[in-house]
């Protein structure tokens, strides 16, 4: 399947400037794997991501840290192969292998030169990777030590725990509020690294991304290499639906910390929700745009009360977190909560104005070329639209949809969506113990 993607103009402050978005094609592999690639030969390179779900929350109850621990190891030894071997190796050609994990998924990324020489050994190693980790119990034995000494370390730290307790008080017992501890690390065996690998990794869920110098007919070879030795099981179970809050609740935590960290939320949107774009663009006002938003005209501009406040959406395969936070003074903490939520409660009451819209559709529209002007970020945008299955024409309709959000929108998403006296707050700091609700 291929679909071409139309160029459109971005009110970018360049009279007359024109924005093409970058053409995707899309087809399923031969071993099941569904593939996004984007032809580009200005630069000598190629990127590739390959994604699984296989993220924290696919742990099971009484496994948590397996997926973790699975995803680290992955390109730390393969037949033939140490992980200083294909360290050595990856650097000889100058190509690199990264990552990212998050609670829905374990991505493994490549960027490297497209000449054949370099590409077929990068492409060899990742494919490795992939498909045969070993998984060494002496490597596993290390990082879980490793592991075990971070998490120690974290909860030293307040942006650490204010972020384990809210994730806490925002999902509660669903996955997404999960967080390893050090005596789930320990209870981790290969076996179980192995089993997980073989549930999670399986070629018909695995989402490639393909972006730069090479031809249809070479990612569709490369597709198929980085996937034809995938396990073969059945499709991941989707993640349970996330619970909305009963009520408001507020969680004290005291730290030596000379500033208070504090986390306001409940569960937000899913990646696909119908209310995405309204909602992002709504909250570009009230905290998502910087020193335009009100959050941080009210507390730092007008009050000083915080270098930076926010406030965001994380949009994840259920719902995930709608988000405000900021660090302010031990004893202004109240007088801080007062203002942000007062802020919030007007802000879902009475609506924005039709000059706020305005402002934050120029900036967002304006600023939307910078989302795409790199490699890397285009391979970004083609792992979560195959990942969270959105239209291919998703660059395509991006300033469309947003252009098309009116204030009545995003006056009545808002109210139907977020509650300000129904939300859960953590305060990490002072001197306060204790738990209210």
């Amino acid at each position: 399947m291929r679909t071409k993607l139309l160029s459109f103009v971005l009110l970018c402050g360049l009279a007359g400037g024109a924005f093409a978005t970058p053409q995707i094609q899309h087809w399923q592999a031969p071993s099941g794997a569904h593939v996004y690639f984007v032809e580009d030969h200005n630069l000598p390179m190629l990127d590739v991501a390959v994604s699984f779900p296989a993220g924290s929350a696919h742990d099971a109850a009484d496994k948590k840290g397996v997926a973790g621990l699975t995803h680290g190891l992955l390109d730390l030894g393969v037949p033939g192969m140490s992980e200083d071997d294909i360290a050595r190796k990856l650097a000889d050609i100058g190509a690199r292998v990264g990552s990212s994990f998050d609670a829905d998924r374990s991505s493994v990324t490549l960027r490297t030169l497209s000449s054949s020489a370099e590409r077929e050994v990068a492409l060899d190693i990742l494919s490795r990777v992939l498909q045969l980790p070993l998984f060494p119990q002496d490597v596993l034995v290390r990082e879980k030590t490793r592991l075990i000494a971070s998490l120690r370390e974290a909860e030293t730290k307040p942006e650490f725990l204010s972020e384990k307790a809210f994730s806490k008080a925002v999902f509660g017992a669903h996955p997404y509020g999960w967080q390893a501890e050090v005596a789930d690390i320990e209870k981790v065996e290969r076996a179980d690294l192995f089993e997980f690998f073989r549930s999670h990794y399986g070629a018909k869920d695995a989402v490639v991304a393909l972006m730069g110098d090479v031809t249809r007919q070479q990612a569709e070879a490369i597709a198929q290499q980085l996937t034809a030795r995938l396990p073969q099981r059945g499709s991941v179970a989707p993640l349970p639906a996330v619970d909305s809050l009963e009520g408001p609740s507020e969680q004290r935590i005291p730290h030596p910390a000379s500033q208070s960290h504090i986390l306001i939320g409940a569960p937000g949107i899913a990646r696909d929700d119908p209310d995405y774009f309204t909602l992002y663009v709504g909250n570009y006002i009230l905290g998502g745009g910087g020193f335009v938003s009100r959050l941080m005209n009210e507390v730092r501009e007008k009050r000083g009360m915080a270098y930076s406040v926010y406030s965001y959406f994380m949009p994840m395969q259920q719902p995930g977190a709608f988000q405000i936070g900021l660090q302010t003074k031990n004893e202004q903490v109240d007088e801080a909560l007062q203002v942000v939520r007062a802020t919030a409660r007007d802000f879902v009451e009475k609506g924005v104005t039709e000059a706020e819209l305005r402002a934050a559709k120029q900036n967002i529209i304006g600023g939307f070329p910078l989302r795409i002007d790199s490699n890397r970020k285009i391979l970004d945008y083609l792992s979560v639209i195959g990942y969270y299955h959105l239209p291919l024409t998703y660059l395509d309709d991006f300033q469309v949809r947003v252009e098309q959000v009116d204030v009545r929108a995003i006056n009545d998403a808002f109210r139907r969506r977020i509650d300000p006296d129904a939300m859960a707050t953590v305060i990490v700091g002072g001197q306060v113990a204790g738990e209210t609700k």
